[in-house]
């Protein structure tokens, strides 16, 4: 089980990353989107990627917790 557990956040880590360096691309995209007329397709990129990022980091969070009472309590 804790194999398991520590494959989840293993992965789980891996979106959070992930989702924080497709939210920082588009944040570097900013000029070039207000260049082109897209600032607003730009922004909702951002706000997704960001909204996915906390949804992985929770995720993470609550697998190490998972691990934490697993452990404590073998």
């Amino acid at each position: 089980m804790n194999i398991l557990l520590i494959l989840g956040v293993v992965v789980a880590a891996g979106f959070v990353l992930f989702s924080l360096a497709r939210g920082l691309f588009y944040f570097s995209q900013g000029h070039r989107a207000q260049m082109d007329g897209t600032v607003q397709e730009n922004h909702l990129m951002q706000n997704r990627m960001m909204m996915a990022r906390v949804k992985w980091q929770a995720i993470t969070i609550i697998l190490l917790v998972l691990i934490g009472l697993f452990a404590a309590g073998g």
